[in-house]
């Protein structure tokens, strides 16, 4: 199932670059004028057998005295043109600690005002769309029979050059339709590896005033988990038979922790309109023009929602509608790339010519034992050489990660997809 998008505020910028052909858009702040403030923004996919999430939140100005743009209280449904009705319920935070170790791509993350519903299955010669009840309006999207997504065939890392960063590429199947563009958006889940700073297998008992071997004393090994904070799009129209290989959607760059031992991504795809890849686009243009003369206006964006009760109300957002999502989980490994590991100073601290008070003063202090050099039997003027560390230079947790091993860390690529 395809992580839901997360919500879009305008508290002190403007649309913050949430759609790129390629890459990441850094946000920036703009000053919205009073006429763009308080319109309600819209964000939500329509999509069969999954849980439904769509966001409601307002614009708002840099002299705002709000706290957030969401919003609250609003009446949501899901409807079909053959009378179904879904209705979603307003959800609050949920926090994804405990699902650590699990796909987490199965978890929509439900934040700051989501409004969530179950749809067992949607019908291709069904029109749906969205209603909305807030503040004495009613709000609509476009009805849109579900569009079907092909299953994602291939996710592949490149580094094209030792120094070049680690590209992601997608494949999709070939096309339902190849006579026509056809056009898509992709986010993803990754999860990488990570180590603590030291390990030891050493301890010094204070109680016989010796050093011994204990081992698994700190966990050593965990994983971070992360989510996109783009959505990519791509249209096919470059491509021949409208059948788009190798396209890249981000990249790591070589130098970050997510590729220093094995990292894993789950990509989302999902087949989209025109009108919907064209909304994604002046989303972009609106996140790099930087609040330049000729930038859009967040009303000048294209919408398929309208305010049915005030229909010169402006509205910003699109609903989509898809039969399926596809995803595909794929694995990098460090060996497999020129990987640049910043060089770093040793952090511990070292005591020359230690003495068994010293190394009692250490564990006072709350150090652990790393190295224990001895040469006072070897040498008639041989000396005790020590290394310490703290607890957050062994314990992988104080990096922030966990160390329940997820389920799907010791797969390979798995053999096709899992289509929602």
């Amino acid at each position: 199932m395809m992580k839901q998008k997360k919500p879009i505020y305008f508290v002190l910028y403007l649309l913050a670059g949430v759609c790129t052909l390629s890459g990441c858009i850094e946000e920036y702040e703009a000053d919205i004028p009073d006429e763009e403030s308080h319109l309600l923004v819209v964000e939500g996919t329509i999509c069969s057998s999954q849980l439904n999430v769509f966001y409601l939140s307002r614009t708002q100005g840099l002299n705002t005295t709000y706290a957030s743009g969401r919003e609250w209280g609003a009446k949501v449904s899901v409807r079909g043109s053959d009378g179904t009705e879904f209705n979603a319920q307003q959800h609050y935070d949920w926090g994804i600690e405990s699902y650590h170790g699990n796909d987490l791509g199965h978890m929509p993350m439900v934040t700051n005002g989501g409004y969530t519903c179950w749809i067992d299955t949607l019908y291709p010669d069904v029109e749906y769309y969205l209603h909305i009840e807030v503040d004495g309006d009613v709000y609509e999207s476009v009805p849109q029979k579900p569009l079907p997504t092909e299953k994602l065939v291939e996710v592949r890392g490149v580094q094209n050059t030792p120094e070049s960063n680690i590209n992601v590429l997608v494949t999709p199947e070939a096309p339902i339709n190849p006579e026509r563009t056809n056009y898509y958006s992709w986010t993803f889940d990754e999860t990488w590896e990570v180590h603590s700073d030291y390990t030891t297998t050493l301890f010094f008992d204070i109680a016989t005033m010796k050093c011994i071997h204990k081992l698994n004393q700190f966990p050593e090994r965990g994983w971070k988990d992360g989510f996109s904070k783009t959505i990519m799009v791509g249209a096919s129209h470059n491509y021949e038979g409208q059948h788009i290989k190798g396209f890249k959607i981000y990249d790591i760059d070589r130098s970050n922790e997510r590729m220093f031992h094995k990292y894993s991504g789950l990509v989302h795809q999902r087949a989209i309109t025109k009108a919907e890849y064209e909304y994604e686009l002046a989303r972009r243009q609106a996140g790099t023009e930087m609040g330049g003369l000729f930038t859009p206006q967040p009303s000048a964006l294209p919408s398929n929602i309208h305010c049915l009760t005030s229909p010169n109300k402006r509205v910003i957002g699109f609903v989509g509608c898809s039969m399926n999502t596809s995803e595909r989980r794929f694995f990098l490994h460090a060996k497999d790339f020129s990987i640049y590991r910043p060089p770093r100073r040793d952090t511990r601290w070292w005591l020359e010519d230690c003495t068994l008070e010293d190394c009692k003063n250490m564990v006072e202090k709350g150090m652990f034992l790393c190295e224990w050099l001895d040469e006072r039997m070897s040498s008639p003027n041989g000396q005790l050489r020590t290394a310490w560390a703290f607890e957050y230079q062994l314990d992988v947790r104080s990096k922030g990660a966990y160390i329940e091993e997820p389920e799907f860390w010791n797969m390979e690529e798995r053999e096709g997809h899992e289509d929602k």
